[in-house]
């Protein structure tokens, strides 16, 4: 059983699946009872049934489910008999990341390619084709389910925005992007409690996308406008960690507000705004000196990318924060020889 934190969610927890770890025989019928069991109850075809490769990654993120997929060519059909049989009344993300996923639902059938977005709901009957391009033997995605109830925008609202594609390759969509393939990625770095916290960022982001699709400024509640606003902020900080004049009143300056009203909207954060940067460029440094390719990068330049011009004040900040230095951080996060 999931372990639960002190608020009664769900902490983060993996789970993998591989049809390398079964007999081959075996391999399409445990993946198909794997879908079923993992996502929700599902008709399952392919024309490579005797030589089905497949892997998923699964965390549980609180209410959030975050999966990432490589498999064979295949055919999942979601039926009116299989809804009635089990609906948890989810909306199902999908970002294709190799070959196209075609998808058939309420007289409509589109084609995605790799970071388009798609949006679907469990409580609705579809057929969804995934099929290689190319050279490729398998196809390769990601996405999360979510509750509903979770999202603030109205039911109506989000419903015109089922099977049309969303772009995953520029603004919000493109930090949705990343944000799915980056947490799966480093779930090793994460701690359980922090499951919760990351499916409310997804929540937030799958908020603000849906928001911006819809240009649904009066559609949001005040607490969902502030909650984008936020979303955005957060956003611009990430992508200018390196910029030593990233301060809050030139923040607030690019997104035209107050310096006070940019304190506000962190006012329930752990940190303020100046130590939230700092955090994050921290943050970013550690990664970096842990990455076994950026090894021969000079300290002084992690620091200035990072957003520290000054090598001391990087020192500083770092030992501070971690108990280490950048130099001994990095020593002891090298692998072991051979």
């Amino acid at each position: 059983m999931p372990s639960r934190n002190v608020w009664g969610e769900e902490m983060l927890l993996e789970t993998a699946f591989c049809t390398g770890d079964v007999l081959a025989s075996d391999r399409f019928s445990c993946w198909r009872e794997h879908i079923s069991q993992t996502y929700v109850p599902m008709d399952v075809d392919s024309d490579r049934t005797a030589d089905t490769t497949a892997s998923q990654r699964v965390l549980a993120l609180g209410a959030v489910q975050l999966w990432t997929t490589e498999h064979s060519p295949m055919t999942l059909r979601r039926t009116q008999k299989l809804i009635r049989q089990s609906d948890p009344e989810l909306y199902h993300l999908s970002l294709p990341l190799r070959g196209t996923m075609g998808l058939t639902g309420s007289g409509h059938e589109v084609t995605y390619e790799p970071y388009d977005l798609v949006l679907h709901d469990t409580s609705r009957p579809h057929l969804m084709r995934a099929a290689t391009g190319g050279s490729e033997d398998t196809i390769m995605g990601a996405g999360f389910f979510i509750p509903r109830k979770l999202l603030p925008l109205p039911e109506n609202a989000i419903d015109s925005l089922i099977m049309r594609r969303l772009s995953g390759r520029e603004g919000v969509g493109a930090l949705l992007a990343q944000f799915l393939t980056q947490v799966t990625r480093d779930s090793g770095s994460y701690r359980p409690d922090d499951g919760p916290r990351l499916g409310r960022v997804a929540a937030d982001l799958l908020s603000a996308l849906f928001a911006q699709a819809l240009d649904a400024g009066n559609a949001l509640p005040p607490e969902g406008h502030q909650e984008t606003l936020a979303l955005r902020i957060r956003a611009f900080i990430q992508a200018n960690l390196c910029d030593p004049q990233l301060t809050p009143p030139a923040i607030a300056a690019a997104h035209h507000i107050s310096t006070s009203y940019l304190h506000r909207l962190f006012r329930h954060e752990e940190e303020t705004v100046a130590a939230w940067i700092r955090l994050q460029r921290l943050e970013r440094a550690r990664r970096t000196l842990a990455d076994p390719a950026m090894r021969a990068l000079p300290i002084h330049v992690v620091a200035t990318r990072s957003g520290f011009p000054r090598a001391a004040d990087f020192t500083r900040a770092f030992r501070r924060a971690y108990g280490v230095s950048p130099r001994d951080y990095r020593h002891r996060s090298a692998p072991p020889g051979p």
